[in-house]
């Protein structure tokens, strides 16, 4: 995601959604709280894009990278 659609009203595709993404992600969060984000980008790259930073923030910190041991964590920390 673009930073725009996490964090700008009308950001998304159909550019007349009211609220950011950020909202929406954060309403999913609370109504499932036994959640994890996979991100299939580089966890180097993660602090290098703001929409990454935003969606960590957001979801608690629960992204993990799409990979095995990132899986492994993600599932880890789901069965607690």
């Amino acid at each position: 995601m673009s930073p725009y659609e996490v964090l700008q009203p009308g950001g998304s595709v159909e550019y007349n959604n009211a609220e950011a993404g950020a909202v929406w992600l954060r309403r999913l969060a609370d109504h499932f709280p036994h959640h994890a984000w996979l991100n299939p980008e580089p966890e180097g790259l993660w602090a290098y894009r703001q929409s990454v930073s935003a969606i960590r923030e957001v979801l608690g910190h629960r992204m993990y990278p799409l990979t095995l041991a990132g899986l492994e964590a993600a599932m880890r920390m789901l069965s607690k």
